[in-house]
């Protein structure tokens, strides 16, 4: 079975957030002081995140992502992966992390099959790297990276370019790849967390292809797979690739195949919408497997066609100011 919205768009990707909590305090995702956390009561259990993914599995959904927050912060989330990779319905199963609590899971995941990991990393510099998290932890995210590498994982690095902060960093990133197989992310900065940006504020896509272009003049865009986000390059001699993935511009929307799950059991057709439903307490009122099945169908046919009409009607959603730790990213 395969679920279209209304823009004839196969939807096939679920993420979902495991918790809000984050053991980093990056400037561009919460303030220093944190923010709010919900209690424990109101995230889903993953009881009910497991009966959620076989839901969706039925109905055609073969990819899934694990987010936070930091999800390894989230007491025995190796059980939910266990519980996931049971379900025998998803093709790959993905976490993002800051990597700062991954190493010791490594021998799990590899018990599981899980392959795909994304690792957030703004800087390859130390210096830099405490200025943007705030924390001392980049020996271990390090160490977790070269982890991850030497033990053969599908290994994604994200960083988000922002203007001012680690532009420098791009070219250091980009040299990463060229003797390890990874492949380097460039996100441009999205328009949460911190108000509103102009857009000279913004380090954006073409900015960012412009200054790899000019020291790699053989990077080269290879044909997009279904529901990248990513516009991605090769370059000649390299055993890694690049991506630069256009979160503030969004061009990438009319190809779209995700739906987002928050922590605490919101519903996100979009990464820009505020959450237009509570699939927690519909679940908790006690509907059926059918009636969950059927609102998943009404829901995805109400994904806005891009994040910008997502953006327009943000007051008629259920969100607050959002912090990427509390939407998952």
């Amino acid at each position: 079975m395969q679920l279209k919205d209304s823009f004839d768009r196969t939807i096939d990707y679920v993420r979902i957030a495991v918790t809000d909590r984050c053991n980093l305090r990056c400037f561009y995702c919460m303030p220093m002081e944190g923010i709010t956390y919900e209690p424990k009561a109101h995230l889903l259990t993953y009881e009910e995140i497991t009966r959620l993914l076989s839901v969706l599995g039925n109905i055609g959904f073969r990819k899934v992502r694990f987010t936070g927050g930091e999800p390894f912060l989230r007491k025995d989330f190796v059980k939910l992966l266990e519980s996931t990779h049971g379900l025998n319905m998803y093709d790959s199963i993905h976490i993002t992390s800051n990597g700062t609590l991954l190493t010791k899971h490594i021998p799990k995941l590899k018990e599981l099959g899980i392959k795909n990991i994304n690792l957030s990393i703004d800087s390859l510099d130390e210096a830099r790297f405490k200025k943007i998290t705030r924390r001392n932890d980049f020996a271990k995210v390090i160490h977790a990276l070269n982890s991850l590498i030497d033990e053969g994982f599908n290994l994604k690095i994200n960083a988000v370019v922002m203007f001012g902060i680690n532009t420098q960093d791009i070219l250091p990133l980009v040299q990463f790849a060229q003797t390890h197989p990874v492949n380097i992310r460039f996100i441009e900065e999205m328009p949460f967390n911190g108000g509103y940006k102009e857009n000279d504020q913004i380090f954006k896509a073409d900015d960012i292809y412009r200054v790899i272009k000019k020291e790699y003049p053989s990077l080269s865009t290879r044909p997009g797979l279904h529901g990248e986000t990513a516009t991605n390059y090769t370059i000649n001699g390299f055993k890694g690739d690049i991506g630069i993935i256009p979160a503030f511009s969004r061009t990438f929307c009319n190809t779209c195949n995700r739906l987002r799950i928050t922590a605490k059991g919101e519903i996100k057709t979009c990464l820009y919408d505020g959450g237009i439903f509570s699939i927690r307490d519909f679940m908790r009122s006690g509907v059926s497997d059918e009636q969950l099945t059927a609102k998943f169908v009404e829901l995805i046919k109400l994904k806005p066609k891009n994040g910008f009409e997502a953006e327009k009607h943000r007051e008629n959603s259920l969100g607050r100011e959002e912090s990427m730790s509390s939407i998952g990213g």
